[in-house]
């Protein structure tokens, strides 16, 4: 259930009846013709989708995050490091004081890795707390089953093509992409970055049928579901 639907009178008993809560966050950035809030898009419906047979409080998705590489593309918005982490371990403070203990960060966008170090550092300072930090596009099962349809999957191509980030004035370009030289773009400036990718995308097919998309998600959805359930530290939750 989203906290959006939620007064503090409703938290207030979420958090009585179950330590466990979500947060998604994602970014906004260039994702060739797809919508600039993919990553947010999907984290936050992934979620969603994932806590809603649960009855646990999903709060609402961190929308910007790590993406200096896009920042020559307009529209995309990149977090300092320091400025990410400092949201994420206020949030989690302030999921803290709200009484919940179990808190899954369900992310949406690579570049947020660093989170996952930070979480650890949290914990270390709550000894009370369990963090967990699920990337749910690259859990396992999950991306063995992106491996199995098409090996490309990657950056703003058919991977990432989903109904819910699509534009309708923006349709996909047939066939595919050549591949781009990652190693080259990893040592690009972002002006440099924006003249290798053209539109963004890294590669490979733009779309794939609707019904390859929907085998993946449900794939997706259960297993950030399983990340939920648990096991988590020092609860009956499993």
């Amino acid at each position: 259930m989203k906290v959006a639907d939620m007064n503090w009178r409703d938290i207030e008993a979420a958090s009585a009846r179950d330590a466990r809560c979500i947060l998604p966050i994602g970014s906004t950035e260039q994702h060739a013709q797809l919508s600039l809030c993919v990553d947010m898009i999907l984290a936050e419906k992934v979620a969603t989708d994932a806590a809603e047979p649960l009855n646990i409080p999903v709060f609402p998705v961190m929308p910007f995050g790590l993406a200096p590489y896009f920042n020559a593309y307009p529209g995309t918005i990149c977090l300092r490091v320091e400025t990410l982490m400092a949201v994420i371990r206020d949030v989690v403070a302030s999921m803290r004081r709200a009484g919940f203990r179990q808190i899954l960060i369900v992310n949406g966008h690579g570049g947020n890795n660093p989170v996952g170090a930070l979480g650890q550092e949290l914990m270390a300072e709550y000894s009370d707390t369990s963090i967990k930090f699920h990337n749910w596009w690259n859990a396992p099962e999950t991306w063995a089953k992106i491996q199995s349809i098409d090996t490309s999957g990657s950056h703003a191509n058919w991977m990432e093509n989903f109904p819910w980030t699509r534009l309708a004035h923006a349709p996909a370009p047939e066939g595919e992409k050549p591949g781009v030289d990652m190693a080259l773009m990893k040592a690009s400036s972002p002006a440099q970055v924006l003249d290798l990718l053209g539109d963004g995308s890294f590669g490979g097919p733009w779309q794939r049928p609707d019904a390859d998309m929907l085998a993946i998600w449900e794939i997706g959805v259960a297993e950030t579901r399983a990340a939920l359930k648990g096991p988590w530290p020092g609860s009956g939750n499993g």
